[in-house]
């Protein structure tokens, strides 16, 4: 079993590689547990990475999304941004050239996790 630390360790491989393909509900659960606060959806027979936060302000919510475009951008992956509302973000995280998951998701999904944005976001009672 990989640590999370394996995950944020690891790059994106490219999408257009003709070796990537979409990965098994059952392998993406498993990989499910190293990406804490992240869901499955499925959206239209695709798979996807899902999570949401509450910023504290509409402002917060856009540095938030900066922050993540800087990670995104460094591994050549690029998420689904939603500032829903002044100050739900929600990603949506998919290998869009497969139409499905693949590791390169759960990689990104770890580095966004590691970021440090509790600054920008609201304090709330986790349930």
């Amino acid at each position: 079993m990989e640590s999370m630390d394996d995950l944020t360790a690891k790059k994106c491989v490219p999408c257009n590689s003709k070796d990537i393909r979409p990965m098994s509900e059952q392998s993406a659960n498993e990989l499910l547990p190293q990406v804490q606060g992240w869901n499955l959806t499925n959206d239209d027979d695709t798979m996807k990475l899902h999570r949401s936060w509450k910023v504290k302000t509409f402002t917060k919510g856009l540095e938030f999304f900066q922050i993540i475009a800087d990670v995104a951008e460094a591994e050549g992956h690029h998420p689904d941004l939603h500032l829903v509302g002044w100050n739900n973000v929600k990603i949506d995280i998919w290998t869009h050239s497969t139409g499905g998951l693949t590791e390169n998701d759960f990689i990104l999904a770890a580095k966004i996790n590691a970021l440090n944005v509790e600054h920008l976001l609201r304090r709330t009672a986790v349930a």
